[in-house]
């Protein structure tokens, strides 16, 4: 898959801007806070109907607008779409082929998305939080089962930690059952779909690193209840489940909030059997972000057909000649590119061919 163009209104610093893009490398040039961060910021909203630099999605209209609008055409194996992401005073609208999209399982998927930006680093040494949120935005991309079963156990873990707040006299233990049956069944099924991916994975991730640092052997591993293993069968994942619920359920009363399942899980990485975050240098880390970047890539295309789009944001700044050529080389010729660069001499341009490039400053663009 591939952006064609895009249309940004009131979005950040950007007024009303239209670009094409190159179906190979399109890198973005400015100083800081020109903008550049911007565009990528539109084409990930337009994946993911979320940014990855905030929360408040009124952050990205611009200032003393009332709203905001992102549309881009996407050329597909199946055919070109229309996606549209509306931001204003009442929320945010997403429509494919200009047709109101009421439900995120409509929407995500219709373009995949890969970003690697500087902060990438803590996916590996920062915290447990981080490598969820992983998880959940690249599998999300890659199964509709995976979106649905994470959408219903957010929404069962949300009124299951508001009931735990309740004084426990006036709880409904009945009712407490059913959203602990809730609770497991979706759980249960993201775990064991956590396990599937990440193996595949690690897999992939694995061959990358090694064609990187030849010595060294990447592992990638899930990290849930001590008990489920990938070959665990779901029913046993669901009885486990519910042997550590009701194992902690006076410290569920104490805390008020539910104390065990996937959203207090983690994934861990290896090299030659010592964990990166602990034991690993920063080149060594850095490599390792690198390549489970690049990992994710490859696992999209095998779960759903096409590539992603990669979106690199000021990145090369990072990564040594060493690692910018594994890099440019994995993607070349095969997925289409997004760089944010404040230089052109942060770039071995030696490595890139034809790329088209963009000159940013304070919200305007030009073609170089």
């Amino acid at each position: 898959m591939l952006v064609k163009d895009i249309k940004l209104k009131n979005f950040r610093n950007y007024q009303d801007l239209n670009l094409e893009f190159s179906s190979k490398i399109n890198v973005f040039v400015g100083n800081n806070a020109q903008g550049k961060t911007n565009i990528l910021e539109a084409l990930y909203l337009s994946s993911l109907t979320n940014s990855h630099r905030t929360s408040n999605y009124k952050e990205m209209i611009e200032w003393g607008k009332s709203e905001s609008a992102v549309s881009i055409n996407v050329k597909k194996e199946i055919g070109n779409i229309k996606l549209d992401i509306q931001l204003g005073k009442n929320g945010k609208k997403a429509r494919i082929n200009n047709l109101t999209s009421n439900k995120l399982s409509e929407y995500i998927g219709k373009l995949n998305v890969v970003l690697f930006a500087p902060e990438d680093l803590e996916l590996v040494k920062g915290s447990p939080s981080i490598r969820r949120k992983f998880m959940d935005l690249e599998f999300v991309q890659m199964s509709s089962e995976y979106l649905f079963n994470l959408l219903n156990f957010k929404t069962v873990l949300k009124n299951r930690n508001t009931y735990l707040k309740k004084p426990i006299e006036s709880q409904d233990q009945d009712y407490l059952e059913v959203l602990n049956f809730q609770l497991i069944e979706y759980g249960s099924q993201l775990i064991k779909k956590r396990f599937e991916l990440i193996e595949k994975l690690s897999l992939i991730a694995q061959e990358i690193h090694q064609s990187i640092a030849n010595d060294e052997k990447l592992e990638i591993k899930y990290k849930t209840f001590k008990k489920i293993n990938s070959k665990t069968e779901i029913d046993e994942i669901k009885e486990i489940f519910l042997i550590e619920l009701n194992k902690n359920r006076k410290r569920e009363d104490m805390f008020q909030t539910t104390l065990v399942g996937p959203h207090h899980d983690d994934i861990v990485f290896f090299i030659n059997d010592k964990e990166v975050a602990t034991f690993a240098s920063q080149g060594q880390q850095r490599t390792t972000a690198l390549s489970t970047r690049l990992a994710e890539i490859k696992l999209i295309k095998e779960q759903t057909g096409e590539y992603p789009i990669l979106l690199l944001d000021d990145v090369f700044s990072e990564l040594d000649s060493n690692r910018q050529t594994h890099l440019i080389k994995y993607i070349e010729d095969k997925v289409q590119t997004f760089i944010t660069t404040p230089s052109l001499s942060d770039i071995n341009q030696e490595i890139i061919k034809e790329p088209k490039i963009f000159y940013v400053d304070n919200g305007e663009v030009e073609n170089g």
